[in-house]
């Protein structure tokens, strides 16, 4: 009955975690005339960071930029949120903290807009992560339909 009962939550999460997106086309005609909350300051690039599945979702995965440090957090995210904060110019990595830690190189330039997906996975203990990045209609797409997860800093 144990194995069932493991067999039966794993194929739970398996089938929370292949949440499928509309079409490309459906999503850029979902997003026709949508405004994003933030745009990139002047000489700065914008990185949003969405989460758009709900596995894991109280777990909560924290954002730092270029190293470990508490100084270096810019907020967190849980199931189904986003957060987003300026950046200066140039290579920096984008860390993801869960049960483990993820990371994403990007090369900012002034006023780009970047999107960031964080995808959990089941870990040991709480939920994993990795870090891709999105095209732009997917990420408005998603920043649409997701809430404001908790932003603690808005430049690096």
């Amino acid at each position: 009955m144990k194995k069932f009962s493991f067999f039966v939550l794993v194929l739970c999460f398996a089938a929370a975690s292949c949440k499928m997106l509309p079409k490309p086309e459906e999503m850029k005609a979902d997003i026709a005339g949508f405004e994003l909350p933030r745009l990139p300051e002047e000489g700065k690039a914008l990185v949003y960071v969405v989460r758009p599945n709900a596995v894991g979702g109280l777990i909560r995965f924290n954002v730092f930029i270029d190293d470990k440090l508490v100084d270096s957090e810019m907020g967190f995210t849980r199931g189904n949120q986003y957060i987003y904060f300026n950046l200066q110019p140039g290579p920096h990595t984008i860390l993801s903290k869960a049960e483990n830690w993820a990371e994403y190189p990007v090369n900012a330039e002034p006023g780009d807009i970047i999107f960031i997906e964080q995808v959990p996975a089941m870990g040991f203990v709480m939920a994993r992560n990795s870090l891709r990045a999105i095209g732009d209609y997917a990420g408005k797409y998603h920043v649409k339909h997701l809430t404001p997860g908790t932003i603690k800093k808005l430049d690096k």
